[in-house]
């Protein structure tokens, strides 16, 4: 048994998405079938938001738009009246929800992380009733299950959950298991499951390919399926570097640090469940079904290939906190850190040095991050320095942690096209090195390490002594 992941850009636009019903009646019988919402409909529903926050009038034509979007696509993409029917039936008691739910927050005047997270995932609950019906009127036995009725429990973080594996295992193998007797397949809403009481959780923006894994954890499946619209990872973003190849094989490791650090194929936390019951991942391309895709295991490809891939984010900003000897005075790293996780701020990462600590931020939470330590008494810095317009690059492999030369050779590369490293992380992780670059440097800073790795005589060039 397999679970299959259907993501946003896989439901966009009519044609898109009855191809993808009509890939799933022929893929996916049998199977469990996680989906994402329908594209765009997240940031409607967050929208929503801030319009019954503003006037309880704007509540109504607001649903209404949801419900003749889902509609409408529906009359384009079912075979059958009933069919249309029945999933106008249920769609409109899940509006329902959504009404309550708004009307609430305009009562209240507040828009609370519980609130927030049981609006956000109304839009997986729309698709998954959507694709089961329009299964169903293609002749096959498709049903739909929610996380509340199915039990796929978390921790009960609200807006970042973490899957409570072995409750969600009992609850599911009650549960959804034996409905996969009666039913060809079962559509679930991705993005969000429950806690222990019964509350909504999600799993953040994204947070979907990490349902699916734990949905596929919990069933102890023997295969979790991404579909997407490539064919899996390649050695670089090949809209910047035509020759980039394909990756026919990733670690779990390696997957996550490509996810973490900027490859949008995967969610970065999609590794965790499955890695605990050692299940395969592979990247499905919904254009092209009978390729390969990437697949991920927990062993890497054997090769003279080091280095697997590079990768890029500009949503990288670092917060400099500037003060003499911090590399060895007790207590400043704690309380500039301390400060900054109490404002709920995420921390990237952190490098120290004996003048300065500098740490990695999301751009939309730097100014709050300066903002915060600002306010700090006594003050404990000499001063504070943002900087905004850079990219963290990353070049990811296994053979990182265990090979002689690989910093140097990507020093070189940088250094010969006149580029300045703005900071260097190598270490902390076994399978990844990162440089940070002004954004001007960007292609120049990719082209040129592609180069040295990837291009003619790579196997020469990757060869890289072990460290003994």
């Amino acid at each position: 048994m397999k679970v299959i992941k259907i993501g946003g850009g896989c439901l966009k636009g009519i044609p898109t998405i009855r191809h993808i019903t009509e890939l799933t009646s022929t893929h996916a019988k049998g199977h469990v079938i996680v989906v994402s919402a329908l594209y765009g409909v997240t940031d409607i529903l967050i929208d929503g938001i801030q319009k019954a926050l503003q006037d309880e009038e704007k509540i109504m034509p607001h649903i209404e738009v949801l419900l003749r979007l889902h509609l409408s696509v529906a009359r384009f993409i079912m075979k059958s009246e009933s069919c249309i029917q029945g999933f106008h039936q249920d769609l409109s008691g899940a509006m329902k929800q959504l009404e309550r739910y708004y009307y609430g927050l305009n009562f209240t005047g507040e828009l609370t992380p519980k609130m927030k997270d049981a609006i956000s995932c109304m839009g997986e609950r729309f698709s998954a009733l959507l694709l089961s019906w329009t299964l169903q009127s293609l002749g096959v036995a498709a049903a739909s299950m929610t996380p509340q009725t199915m039990g796929l429990y978390t921790d009960g973080k609200f807006g970042d959950a973490t899957i409570d594996l072995p409750a969600a295992t009992e609850s599911l193998n009650s549960t959804l298991k034996p409905a996969l007797q009666t039913y060809d397949m079962i559509f679930i809403p991705g993005f969000y499951g429950i806690s222990l009481k019964g509350e909504i959780t999600t799993f953040g923006r994204g947070g979907s390919d990490y349902a699916a894994a734990a949905v596929a954890a919990a069933l102890s499946a023997d295969l979790l399926e991404i579909w997407k619209d490539v064919d899996g990872f390649m050695t670089a973003n090949p809209k910047f570097v035509p020759q980039a190849a394909f990756i026919n094989r990733l670690s779990y490791e390696e997957c996550a640090e490509l996810s973490y650090f900027g490859a949008s194929i995967l969610h970065p936390r999609t590794v965790e469940p499955v890695r605990q019951r050692n299940i395969e991942i592979v990247i499905k391309n919904t254009l092209n079904p009978d390729a390969q895709g990437t697949i991920i295991s927990e062993k890497s490809e054997q090769s003279d290939l080091v280095i697997k891939s590079i990768t890029y984010t500009d949503d990288v900003s670092i917060l400099k906190v500037h003060a003499s000897g911090v590399g060895y005075r007790p207590g400043i790293l704690s309380i500039v850190a301390s400060a900054l996780t109490d404002a709920g701020l995420n921390i990237r990462s952190v490098v120290a040095t004996q003048t300065c600590i500098s740490f990695l931020f999301s751009k939309k939470d730097i100014d709050e991050a300066y903002a915060t330590l600002e306010k700090i008494r006594p003050v404990p810095y000499r001063a504070l320095e943002k900087e905004r317009e850079l990219v963290l690059l990353a070049i990811v492999g296994e053979g990182l942690s265990s090979s002689k030369g690989v910093a140097a050779r990507c020093f070189s590369a940088i250094a010969e096209q006149g580029i300045n490293v703005e900071m260097i992380s190598f270490g902390p992780s076994k399978a990844a090195l990162y440089f940070l670059l002004k954004q001007e440097d960007l292609h120049k800073g990719i082209h040129a390490l592609h180069a040295t790795f990837f291009t003619a005589g790579k196997a020469d060039k990757q060869t890289i002594a072990p460290v003994s």
